[in-house]
């Protein structure tokens, strides 16, 4: 004789447990909200200070920041300074920028900022800005 097997039915479930997908998403905005700070861009450098007067308007132009162990940044990219001249140019031109702005650590030697100085105006640009910080 025969055995039959037993059929097993099964119903769908109809309710929802939502308590692991909230888990998860409170996991994510945490990490999101710890981590945002510190993928902000831009090279940390101690800024000189002066008294001049603030640009209240935000400024449009190639940022050029030289680090105190004389490393150079065009918008935040490492770049040599033998490749200066084509970098900042090809910047200006893919950003269609007319001004450079040179941002230097205040531990950076006075010949190294007039170097990058005289590149950029080697490559003919003629609006270069110093940043500094203001003096409180």
């Amino acid at each position: 004789m025969r055995r039959r097997r037993a059929t097993r039915s099964y119903s769908a479930m109809s309710d929802i447990n939502i308590a692991n997908l909230v888990d998860v998403v409170l996991v994510l905005l945490i990490i999101f909200m710890v981590s945002a700070p510190l993928l902000q861009s831009g090279i940390e450098i101690n800024l000189p200070k002066t008294r001049a007067p603030v640009l209240e308007e935000e400024v449009e132009g190639v940022i050029i920041t030289i680090d105190s162990l004389g490393g150079i940044y065009v918008n935040d990219i490492w770049c040599r300074m033998e490749n200066l001249e084509e970098t900042v140019i090809d910047v200006m031109q893919s950003e269609r920028a007319t001004a450079v702005y040179v941002r230097g650590d205040s531990a950076l030697p006075y010949g190294t900022a007039i170097a990058v100085i005289g590149q950029l105006k080697d490559a003919g640009i003629e609006s270069i800005g110093l940043v500094t910080g203001r003096l409180e």
